[in-house]
C-alpha cells in the first residue's frame, strides 16, 4: 500500500500540459502538491470526475486528460468505463486512487474494500489496465503509463489519508476557472 501524497509528488514529476482533473481527496491534495492552471476540480458532483474528464478529452483530443478518481467515486459512476471504451478517447488516462473508503465522507468503508477496479475496467473493454500498488513500481511505471495513447485506466493501492475538515473554497474559485478557460483558449 502506498502514500497518496508521495504518489502524487512522483506524478508531479511527469505531468506537462496535460489537463488534470481531480476530485475530493485527491484533489486536496493534488493543489498542495501541484497547483497549476491546467488543474479542474471536480467537486459537488461526486462520482463525475471520469464524466468530466471524458467531456475534456473528447473536446480537446489535441491534449491529454488524466483524472484523478477517488475509489469512492468511481463507484457511484461505473456505468463512465463502458462509456470511456465505447468511446475509446486516446488521449484519457484515468487513475482511481484504491484506499477502501469514502474518505471525504469521514472515511467510512466501501462496501466491499478488496474491490478489483482493474478488473472492471478490463470487463468494460478498457484494453489498457494497470494496478499499481507498490511506490517503487510506481515510480519507474507511471512516466511510460501517462505517455501511452489511450483509454487507460490506472488503479492505485494507497492507505487511507488524512480524514477531517477540508476546504475546497479555493478550488471552486472564478478566478481558477478563468485562468483555466484562459490556457484553453475556450
Amino acid at each position: 500500500m502506498m502514500n497518496r501524497r508521495a504518489c502524487l509528488e512522483i506524478l508531479k514529476k511527469q505531468i506537462t500540459d496535460e489537463i488534470c482533473v481531480a476530485t475530493y481527496s485527491t484533489a486536496s491534495e493534488w493543489i498542495e502538491v501541484n497547483d497549476r492552471p491546467l488543474n479542474y476540480f471536480s467537486f459537488g458532483a461526486m462520482g463525475l470526475a471520469s464524466s468530466h474528464g471524458l467531456g475534456l478529452a473528447l473536446a480537446r483530443p489535441e491534449r491529454k486528460v488524466v483524472v484523478l478518481d477517488g475509489d469512492g467515486s468511481c463507484l457511484m459512476n461505473l456505468g463512465t468505463l463502458v462509456t470511456i471504451a465505447a468511446a475509446k478517447p486516446k488521449n484519457f488516462i484515468h487513475t482511481v486512487w484504491h484506499n477502501g473508503s469514502y474518505e471525504a465522507n469521514g472515511g467510512h468503508p466501501l462496501p466491499n474494500r478488496d474491490v478489483d477496479f482493474a478488473g472492471m475496467a478490463r470487463s468494460a473493454g478498457i484494453g489498457k489496465v494497470y494496478r499499481l500498488d507498490d511506490i517503487r513500481n510506481f515510480e519507474q511505471q507511471i512516466g511510460a503509463i501517462l505517455k501511452e495513447e489511450g483509454p487507460v485506466f490506472v488503479e492505485i493501492i494507497i492507505e487511507q489519508g488524512p480524514l477531517g475538515p477540508r476546504s475546497y473554497d479555493e478550488m471552486y474559485s472564478p478566478a481558477r476557472r478563468k485562468k483555466l478557460r484562459e490556457v484553453l483558449g475556450a
